[in-house]
């Protein structure tokens, strides 16, 4: 008898759902489509002989461990020199307040796994990043959401929506994915001193904080969290309100799948705990290379050029939007990240159009599955690090032929 595999799925996986931004992607494949649709790194950054070299020499000097099975909390020089990094920005921890994970976005699921019932509220910024909903929707997450503007989220509304009980406040601080807007300080404040009044935790998901191409540098929710209410264990070890997720990413490469979570010491060992049934440990390999290439301080120049390189595809989006976008269409003007927010008048649906702008060789996300209560159709996410500024000259411009015939 051949078995009916509907019948045998869990429950949770109606409410699984592919990525939106995934499934576009196939769509764009195409050489001659110029993409702003995935949050791709410049491949011309990425070190590639720094990690060619570091690759034969831990080989060569360290292969035996690097090639073996490793702790699930992480490679311990990994961890700190993430320790050491972190307290330039202000904050004390140990390795012992940090775990490896596979990218942020594991991160993300096993903190789904550890804190979300079914049913649970998570508090979260509108529109938000589309992989955290992906991750929790299939532990049974529900949504409460405010509003977020060229500020950041609106905290001024944040009180009402913590009244209603969520598990967690989930925020993208530093230049946000999909809009490219930061929360300005005297909100990161408000949202601190909200949380702890209502006894509600904060995710702080911080991927983009090192690529700011202008204006000051503006303190974490972590560290403020940390400064106000002085939460340090008797080891020095930070022991307050925020779970804070980074990873290497955006800042080395993508390709080895290593972020890092920082949070109190009880809250680390049970995301270990999640994380041994998931995958054991992250890639011991990829954690000793990662350390090779990061603690001789090549990572801080490595991150000047990088900003260089965007700072001027960045600008490049925003002259030509300037040059060639119509009257009535909006958009972000990010101080760092990938990516910048467009909307288009009321009325105009950026998904209906999208086929459109494929056949025209161009390609975006659709701004709507970025807003868990739904909303946004008329909104568009673009990223801006992949393309050379003659290519996104180009993209926007095939671009706003789209939205000017329909604007007709």
């Amino acid at each position: 008898m051949q078995t009916l595999w509907d019948h045998r799925y869990a429950q949770r996986t109606q409410r699984m759902k592919g990525s939106a931004i995934r499934e576009l992607l196939k769509l764009t494949e195409q050489p001659d489509v110029i993409s702003f649709a995935g949050g791709l790194p410049a491949p011309e950054v990425f070190p590639v002989e720094e990690i060619t070299e570091a690759c034969v020499r831990v080989l060569r000097e360290n292969g035996g461990m690097a090639l073996q099975y490793g702790s699930t909390e992480g490679y311990l020089p990994l961890r700190e020199m993430i320790a050491r990094h972190t307290s330039r920005y202000g904050i004390r921890v140990s390795a012992d307040n940090i775990l490896i994970t596979a990218g942020s976005q594991q991160a993300l699921d096993l903190i789904g796994k550890v804190f979300i019932n079914r049913g649970d509220r998570v508090l979260v910024e509108s529109p938000t990043y589309l992989g955290a909903l992906q991750a929790w929707n299939a532990y049974g997450a529900e949504y409460i959401t405010v509003r977020t503007d060229d500020e950041g989220m609106v905290t001024d509304e944040l009180e009402d929506a913590l009244r209603a009980g969520p598990k967690f406040i989930y925020v993208l601080p530093n230049f946000q994915n999909p809009m490219g807007v930061t929360m300005s300080t005297e909100r990161r404040r408000q949202l601190v001193e909200l949380a702890s009044r209502y006894g509600v935790p904060i995710i702080e998901d911080d991927p983009y904080g090192q690529l700011r191409y202008e204006g000051e540098h503006l303190p974490s929710v972590v560290v403020m969290d940390a400064k106000i209410h002085a939460q340090n264990d008797r080891n020095g070890n930070y022991s307050g309100n925020v779970i804070y997720l980074s990873t290497f990413s955006k800042i080395l490469s993508p390709g080895l799948r290593l972020g890092w979570v920082i949070g109190p010491t009880e809250v680390i060992r049970k995301l270990v705990l999640a994380k041994q049934g998931a995958d054991l440990h992250t890639a011991t390999f990829n954690q000793v290379v990662a350390y090779e290439v990061g603690h001789g301080g090549f990572l801080d120049r490595h991150v000047l050029k990088i900003r260089e390189v965007y700072r001027e595809r960045r600008d490049a989006m925003l002259e030509a939007l300037e040059k060639y976008m119509p009257e009535g269409v909006r958009w972000t003007r990010p101080q760092g990240g990938l990516f910048l927010w467009v909307t288009l008048p009321e009325g105009m649906n950026t998904t209906e159009l999208f086929t459109e702008a494929v056949e025209n060789k161009v390609a975006y996300v659709p701004g709507e599955p970025f807003h868990p209560c739904g909303g946004g159709e008329n909104t568009m996410r673009l990223n801006f690090s992949y393309c050379r500024p003659e290519v996104i000259y180009e993209g926007i411009r095939r671009l706003s032929q789209v939205v000017k015939a329909h604007l007709k």
